[in-house]
């Protein structure tokens, strides 16, 4: 789609661009096509004078700095509800996993150690019939909701309005919410308010037999605190989506504990789902190359800003960076 319209510049490495490469890049694009891996800020907007549309290609964008790309006028594009069921799916899979320690049983197998039964051996938490604490209650935390009825589960919600919540759960305050939960599923977005969110004094106000799982950013969890309180039992287990730093280098401590699964931030790594992805940023790209409005647009008051001075942008040749 970008091809048969742009100039691409395509970084084609596993890896996150280099910064520098990506500056270089961007002097000369129309355009920025990116991941959460991309930090789109005030360096980067000052390095692309010709910029005109950034399109990130996820639902979250905590990686732009969006008020400076409003300042100058660059829509913001991102992929909501796309995700939605996929990534709810992999959250569920995660907490059922560090529950019934799914992860363990085949590391004990693999390894030869499974021997004879035994009335204890990885015995984990019940998860039908427990309560479920949600802990932002968008369209991701209203689809954990969803899937909790089906295993006749309370749920409790905070970081969101009462009428939202009471549609399935209740709406409780967030130390209510860490004291009677079986499960804590966290689905806010990272902000000032919720970096570190979850650090050593509220994980102390969890039940021993508690099970948090974070499939939104990995700041929102300290995760120093949760090493200590994993290995010192004050919770049950932990599964982690998302974590802080990421990629989560190879000699953490988070890694040792038997009771902490993590996985690569594959919420919605299903082949459906990323495609769909990747075409929604690829029409917000090409939208706001042809100065037209984004159809996913997270500032959309950059139109009133913008077209109440200057008429749409008129087509012209465009280069990417992809």
């Amino acid at each position: 789609m970008l091809r048969t319209e742009c100039e691409v510049a395509l970084w084609e490495g596993e890896a996150a661009v280099p910064r520098d490469v990506l500056l270089r890049e961007a002097t000369q694009a129309d355009g920025l096509y990116c991941l959460l891996t991309e930090r789109v800020d005030a360096e980067l907007l000052n390095a692309a004078p010709r910029l005109k549309v950034v399109s990130n290609m996820a639902v979250g964008y905590d990686n732009i700095d969006v008020p400076a790309c409003t300042a100058r006028g660059i829509p913001v594009g991102n992929t909501p509800s796309v995700l939605t069921e996929t990534t709810a799916d992999l959250t569920w899979a995660i907490m059922m996993a560090a529950a019934r320690r799914v992860v363990e049983g085949v590391d004990w197998v693999r390894h030869g150690r499974w021997g004879t039964w035994g009335p204890l051996l990885l015995a984990g938490v019940d998860v039908h019939g427990a309560t479920l604490g949600i802990i932002g209650y968008g369209r991701i935390g209203q689809a954990m909701a969803r899937r909790a009825r089906g295993f006749d589960m309370r749920v409790l919600c905070s970081h969101t309005s009462r009428a939202e919540a009471e549609s399935i759960g209740e709406c409780v305050d967030l130390d209510t919410l860490l004291a009677q939960s079986d499960f804590i599923s966290i689905h806010t977005a990272l902000n000032k308010d919720t970096y570190h969110l979850i650090n050593t004094e509220r994980l102390t106000k969890m039940k021993r037999t508690a099970v948090l799982v974070n499939a939104a950013r990995g700041p929102i969890v300290d995760p120093d605190a949760l090493y200590d309180a994993l290995q010192s039992g004050t919770i049950f287990a932990a599964a982690l989506d998302v974590t802080e730093p990421e990629p989560l280098p190879q000699d953490h401590p988070l890694l040792t504990l038997p009771n902490c699964i993590v996985v690569p931030h594959i919420g919605s790594a299903s082949i459906a789902t990323r495609i769909k992805m990747a075409l929604m940023a690829a029409q917000n790209l090409l939208a706001g190359l042809h100065g037209e409005r984004l159809p996913y647009c997270v500032n959309p008051q950059v139109y009133r800003d913008q077209w109440s001075a200057n008429p749409p942008i008129e087509e012209s040749d465009n280069r990417v960076t992809e």
